[in-house]
């Protein structure tokens, strides 16, 4: 195998400045948006050198991004400063497109590489989180969470607390979610995954006291799935956003709220309207449960310059959602009491349903019963109860 530093040594390079770059470089593409480890055939995965060493100012007359008063100072030219380690492919684009990738843009390259490197690798033991990740049929679509894709979306702020994630799923069911036999299976089946696989690390701690959840799977599986990890353990729940299609949190919109209706009238029948990502009439509320002496409460989100169904863009809406949902819960059952059951209707982000199951306190909160809308009943059909 040729010598992993063979073509270094052809330009002269200091041996200890060889290894300073593919320290500093991690052993990856240092071209922005490439990142590919150069250590292996990410194909075959067989390891082996496919690193090269590009100047950002060339050696000699004709060196690409040559510099008059510098083409004679081997020193300068060969010092790190003025190195990038680049696949065969990036080190070709560049040294062909001088005029393109000049010695300004490749130098912003060079330190936002070695920046990130640099951040990723500081105190990540501080930083560790146990990745949490559940993906359920919704209807006939079956959506996959990608690894690669979480840890993007959780860096800088945590990294995986290990190589592979905590990985629930719905897997080999038979029966359509129009059927009561689905969610009795689907909750039997997530409950015995979860005490399998996350239940002894919540309650001996692995030394990692923090979750990062990634879930994407029916609204009352989310609900149940948040229940099992409530809020006492520190976690960061994400959202699969529409537009950019990504997992990553964006900025908050500039104004956001949320507005709460409550009821006129007390019945024995209690509901909750979550018109959050689409509107709900209480009309269909009544056709569900089959009576008009229902109090019907109602959480709405207020408009903002995203779509509806696209709203949940930043971490700090679903911190104020977690604080408006809290406190509803909270008023609903000091009006109607703590043994009535509550009637859910949610039209609600991912998120927004796990924290709802997250911040539910199982010994003073009243029962949740859940509805799922099913286009194959054409409206809500009662799913599973949270008690």
């Amino acid at each position: 195998m040729r010598d992993i530093m063979s073509n270094l040594k052809r330009i002269e390079t200091k041996e200890k400045v060889r290894y300073l770059l593919w320290a500093k470089s991690a052993g990856r593409c240092q071209f922005e948006g490439c990142n590919l480890p150069l250590y292996k055939d990410n194909h075959t995965q067989i390891e082996m050198n496919f690193a090269e060493v590009a100047h950002i100012i060339g050696q000699g007359k004709k060196g690409p991004r040559s510099c008059e008063e510098l083409k004679q100072d081997e020193e300068y030219i060969n010092d790190i400063s003025n190195l990038m380690l680049l696949c065969p492919k990036d080190h070709k684009l560049i040294d062909e497109n001088p005029d393109i990738y000049d010695q300004d843009i490749l130098r912003k390259m060079k330190e936002t590489h070695e920046f990130f490197i640099k951040l990723a690798t500081e105190k990540i033991y501080e930083k560790r989180s146990n990745v949490i990740i559940y993906s359920g049929r919704i209807g006939s679509f079956q959506p996959l969470i990608n690894f690669t894709d979480a840890r993007k979306a959780m860096f800088p702020d945590y990294f995986p607390a290990d190589s592979y994630p905590l990985e629930l799923g719905m897997y080999g069911n038979m029966t359509s979610d129009n059927e009561q036999e689905f969610w009795k299976q689907q909750v039997k089946n997530l409950e015995l995954q979860f005490k399998n696989k996350v239940e002894h690390i919540l309650e001996n701690n692995n030394g990692v006291n923090h979750y990062s959840i990634f879930a994407f799977a029916p609204i009352p599986l989310l609900i149940k799935l948040g229940s099992l990890i409530p809020d006492h353990y520190l976690a960061q729940i994400y959202q699969l956003k529409r537009e950019p299609q990504s997992w990553e949190w964006q900025p908050d919109p500039k104004e956001f709220d949320f507005n709460i209706d409550e009821p006129k009238e007390g019945f024995k029948t209690v509901a909750l309207n979550l018109s959050l990502s689409a509107d709900i009439e209480n009309q269909r509320i009544y056709d569900t449960l089959k009576s008009d002496d229902i109090s019907i409460w109602k959480m709405e989100s207020v408009e903002t310059e995203f779509p509806k169904n696209d709203h949940l863009r930043g971490k700090g809406q679903l911190s104020l959602f977690s604080r408006y949902f809290r406190k509803l819960l909270n008023n609903i059952k000091i009006i109607h009491g703590q043994n009535t059951s509550l009637h859910v209707f949610p039209a609600i982000p991912l998120a927004y349903a796990v924290e709802i199951g997250r911040v539910r306190q199982p010994k003073a909160d009243m029962p949740l019963v859940i509805y799922d809308q099913n286009n194959k009943t054409g409206g809500f059909v009662p799913a599973l109860t949270i008690d």
